[in-house]
């Protein structure tokens, strides 16, 4: 992938975040049909499309460095969004080597690993970090070692164990999510975790995903997309901070819905970590604003259909009726009626 300049930039108070046009044309626009209801659509996590968020396990963008900046500040602000169980040590140092062996090998113009047995050697340019440790030794790191790794990659970390039949979200990372609280969710299963979902029960989603993942194994990570709408380019929606981010949904506008309203696309990845044979789902967050999007008439006029045939429960779900259909109305001068092919592709 080309290079991109990382930016100076901000997710909150000013919100100076922007997209250079590179960054608009690989935006993981998650819609490849004219409508759209909630769906696993798990496929391998393999590396495809040269330049696109799917070349690599880990994606590193032009926002690299604001984003670990933000995350700072959000862990300034509220610590408990870390968070592992005693017992996770083992996936822990199972991420020090996910994320530092990923992120040396597919970027080893920022990253750099030496290793020498145990003794570990870590160089990352972009955040200026330069740390030689004892792999499985804590006191050899300036913090637990999956706080320490999780401070430098981009989107949020849940590591689930397994036991029981099950998965529990028994560590986080969690600095940048859609609405919902690592805090709370500690140590629940798979099942109560994704309770909220609209329809799921009903159409036994999450069953067959639990099933599925269960079996999943070492080597052979899966991904999927999952998208929601967020007013501002802000990371940090959580519950913790809804009296910060909640009543801009009140503020869109006809005059500014093209430059508040992100839509908002989580890749998440899932892999099988080898110690602890835990599973490290990861969820790197998209923003794109809708004067962004529009430079590709095909993704307008599919996110406009997308939005006027959503299901009344994912749209509440979502946090969408505030202003969805101000976003419909806005969209609507470039809905000119075409077929458009099937697939996200933006031409």
């Amino acid at each position: 992938m080309n290079t991109p300049a990382f930016k100076k930039e901000t997710f909150r108070d000013d919100y100076t975040f922007r997209n250079s046009p590179e960054a608009i044309r690989r935006f993981p626009f998650p819609f490849a049909e004219d409508e759209y209801m909630y769906s696993v659509n798990i496929e391998q996590h393999v590396s495809t499309n040269p330049g696109s968020v799917f070349e690599h396990a880990i994606d590193i963008d032009e926002h690299y460095i604001a984003e670990c900046e933000d995350r700072r500040l959000t862990l300034e602000r509220d610590p408990t969004r870390y968070i592992a169980l005693p017992h996770m040590m083992d996936a822990q140092w199972d991420m020090v080597e996910l994320i530092m062996e990923s992120l040396s090998a597919d970027y080893p113009q920022w990253f750099e690993l030496t290793k020498n047995g145990d003794q570990w050697h870590w160089v990352n340019k972009p955040l200026e970090i330069d740390q030689t440790f004892t792999f499985g030794d804590t006191s050899t790191l300036p913090m637990e070692p999956f706080e320490y790794i999780s401070r430098q990659v981009q989107g949020d970390w849940i590591i689930m164990d397994h036991r029981d039949d099950d998965l529990f979200a028994d560590m986080g990372m969690v600095t940048s999510q859609a609405d919902w609280s690592i805090a709370f969710d500690a140590g629940m299963s798979f099942k109560e975790w994704h309770g909220p979902v609209p329809q799921a029960n009903e159409i036994g989603i999450f069953d067959r995903a639990l099933k599925y993942l269960l079996h999943l194994q070492y080597g052979s990570p899966v991904r999927r997309l999952n998208w929601t709408m967020t007013v501002n380019p802000r990371l940090d929606t959580s519950p913790e901070e809804f009296p910060l981010w909640g009543p801009d949904n009140a503020s869109v506008t006809p005059e500014n819905v093209g430059e508040k309203v992100h839509l908002r696309v989580e890749l998440q990845a899932l892999f099988r970590l080898p110690r602890s044979n835990a599973i490290a789902f990861s969820v790197r967050g998209y923003l794109i604003s809708l004067d962004e999007l529009v430079t590709y008439p095909k993704w307008a006029k599919r996110l406009r259909r997308v939005l006027t045939n959503l299901h009344p429960d994912l749209s509440e779900y979502k946090g969408l009726d505030l202003y969805r259909q101000t976003v419909i109305d806005w969209l609507e001068p470039l809905e000119d009626g075409a077929e458009l092919s099937l697939g996200t592709q933006p031409e």
